[in-house]
């Protein structure tokens, strides 16, 4: 079957597109109905080695952002995650679960805070502006929801402060991680984060004006040829060995946030109200037992794992791996799978069933050392 991506209008373009294929690109997935590159070197290993070692520059726009203004802005944001957002600050990036009543993930975004009444969701793929605006119709909220003119330009990897440091000045150095600041670019004010996907180290710009993005990515293009920069995208040898997850591919609507590491955000005290309450009280007073992990097997490089799966111990299976790939590092295949009693399966032998053979690994803690 083909790998290929047919082009239509109801796949968006981004402000960097044109950049992207001059750059080389070898491939797009669609996240948000929006392109994502998803290859520019010749192999993903390559490409991990680069990353780990100089600067990438990627282009991001599929992280839409859902811009919530109004008086009730933050209640209505608050009303949607179980993580407690009242002593958020303006400069705060909070990474946060947003769950349905059953206490599924409907999403995982950043939350940025522009001012008390203004901030911007930046999403994974799932349409999170339509939930926000039946959420809001129904309580009748006075907000404002909108898909702003927000494109984001990630630059990834241990040389990104320099270079941007070189470009925009050296107070970008002083932003702490998932802390936000402001450059100056054409006579626009626009939003960096230190922040991104990816365990390198890295910054997100959130440009505002899509007219701008060509010459933004020209910009850095171009100051970061004394760094080996090459274009990029997230790599999925860096984000299974540092346990990143992927909406859609670790966590669906049919996980809760204990589940995918996401419990220590939960408020289940009854301090705040929202969305699930009650079935994430449910959930830890009878104790979630299910839990994400790493796996290590054997059986030579493994094939894309495009279907899930199985993982087995002792004939029982266990659970299902929904990310996979070699690593070149620790010479061994590395995955990601929501794994049955969870800490009494760690470290412990198991099988993987993949499409080519039965192999055997282990259950580690994430991310891998």
């Amino acid at each position: 079957m083909s790998d290929g991506l047919n082009m239509s209008r109801r796949i968006r373009r981004t402000p960097y597109t044109d950049n992207v294929q001059e750059a080389g690109v070898r491939g797009f997935t669609v996240v948000n109905h929006m392109l994502l590159p998803k290859a520019y070197q010749p192999s993903v290993e390559e490409d991990y080695w680069h990353l780990r070692e100089h600067v990438q520059l990627w282009d991001v726009s599929c992280q839409r952002q859902v811009q919530v203004t109004g008086p009730d802005a933050k209640a209505l944001i608050q009303l949607m995650t179980p993580r407690d957002i009242s002593r958020m600050c303006y400069n705060d990036c909070l990474y946060i679960p947003i769950i349905d009543a059953q206490g599924g993930m409907i999403n995982d975004p950043v939350l940025i805070k522009l001012n008390d009444d203004k901030y911007w969701l930046s999403i994974a793929d799932s349409d999170v502006l339509l939930y926000a605006k039946g959420i809001a119709y129904g309580k009748g909220f006075d907000v404002d929801l909108c898909e702003p003119d927000v494109f984001p330009l990630a630059i990834q990897g241990p040389k990104s402060e320099a270079l941007l440091c070189r470009l925009f000045g050296n107070h970008i150095a002083d932003i702490s991680f998932f802390k936000y600041g402001w450059i100056s670019f054409r006579g626009t004010k626009q939003l960096i984060a230190r922040s991104g996907y990816s365990r390198q180290g890295g910054f997100e710009i959130y440009l505002k004006g899509a007219h701008l993005g060509p010459a933004l990515w020209q910009t850095i293009w171009e100051a970061g040829q004394d760094f080996n920069i090459t274009p990029g995208c997230p790599n999925l040898i860096e984000r299974i060995e540092g346990g990143l997850f992927s909406y859609g591919n670790e966590m669906t609507s049919q996980n809760n946030p204990f589940e995918v590491m996401l419990g220590k955000y939960c408020v289940i005290d009854g301090s705040i109200d929202y969305i699930g309450l009650s079935a994430l009280q449910k959930i830890a007073a009878s104790g979630s037992t299910r839990e994400i992990r790493g796996i290590l097997f054997d059986g030579g490089p493994c094939p894309t794992c495009s279907i899930p799966w199985p993982v087995t111990r002792e004939g029982q299976e266990i659970g299902t791996i929904t990310s996979a790939i070699w690593s070149p590092r620790l010479e061994r295949n590395v995955g990601l799978a929501i794994i049955e009693n969870a800490e009494g399966n760690t470290g412990k032998p198991i099988e993987v069933k993949r499409p080519d053979a039965t192999v055997s690994g282990s259950v580690s803690y994430l991310p891998f050392a």
